[in-house]
């Protein structure tokens, strides 16, 4: 192997610390990167969307995938790996399930979220490498539905949110270019709600959601989608019920979520709508941000 090569692989590369002190080689610096957050509602039935979905998006480094709903021992990852890609993935029988598609492998990857008393299979956490050539800490999660207001599953979304938000706070110390990505469940406000009089304080809309979701951006995160200017209405999720997506009645509760250090970095965030006109699609689309140098 030439030495040239060599000197100018080890110049492009970056290099970091594990925990335990150790090197770890991450891959070749790129100026942009596509990262995406896609809730597939069942990888089994949804995995060649997934496949052709990467397939015509190329610049797509990462892909967080929500709501595999498969155990490990049944997730599909030889075929991930025959399209090039590496994976992560955590799951369990017949709900949740998540995953980390990448052409890059990560390091330092953590499931769940650390400290919690938690057997349901919701967060994903890696560190890639940013196109800045720093270590960025990408975590894809699916957020509990939480199902009504004054039920046992709501009390345990507002537990489970409050133990995200003080892990996430750590996060940022140590890694500060920190994404947040994946099925949210809940709106920002008015505008990511097709009827928002109708569904006031209902489940997605109440203030209590609301207000968890507003002190993840006091932490210093940044909505990637509203800092570009969007369509009226735009949605990331449709019920499959009363044609919901031809009336275009639908919600924005999937969201990508930046740290002050990696939003320079943002070019662009778009909803790609396009998935959700295929045949079996799920009930979510993607959305994807652009970050580049």
């Amino acid at each position: 192997m030439p030495a040239g090569w060599v000197a100018s692989w080890v110049a492009s590369t970056s290099m970091r610390l594990s925990h335990d002190g150790k090197p770890l080689f991450l891959k070749r610096n790129i100026s942009t990167m596509q990262i995406a957050t896609w809730n597939v509602n069942s990888l089994n039935v949804r995995l060649p969307q997934v496949l052709d979905w990467l397939a015509a998006n190329p610049d797509v480094e990462i892909l967080a995938l929500q709501e595999t709903k498969l155990t490990d021992d049944k997730f599909p990852l030889q075929a991930i790996v025959d399209a090039g890609y590496h994976c992560e993935f955590f799951g369990q029988k017949t709900y949740n399930g998540v995953a980390l598609i990448s052409r890059e492998k990560p390091v330092d990857v953590v499931r769940n979220i650390p400290g919690m008393d938690c057997d349901m299979a919701r967060v994903l956490s890696g560190t890639y490498t940013a196109p800045n050539g720093q270590p960025m800490r990408v975590v894809g999660a699916y957020f509990p539905n939480g199902q009504a207001p004054g039920t046992d599953k709501f009390a345990y979304k507002m537990r489970w949110l409050d133990a995200m938000r003080e892990w996430l706070r750590a996060e940022l110390l140590r890694t500060p270019q920190l994404l947040v990505m994946g099925d949210y469940n809940i709106t920002f406000d008015d505008l990511d709600v097709w009827d928002p009089e109708g569904l006031r304080e209902t489940i997605h809309c109440t203030t209590e959601e609301r207000t968890h979701l507003q002190a993840l951006i006091g932490l210093g995160l940044h909505d990637s989608l509203r800092l570009f200017p969007q369509p009226e209405k735009s949605y990331s999720w449709w019920d499959y019920r009363n044609f919901a997506f031809r009336r275009n009645n639908g919600m924005r509760i999937d969201h990508i979520l930046v740290s002050d250090a990696l939003k320079p970095l943002v070019q662009a965030c778009v909803i790609d709508k396009a998935p959700r006109r295929n045949e079996r699609p799920s009930d979510h689309t993607p959305v994807v941000v652009t970050l580049g140098v």
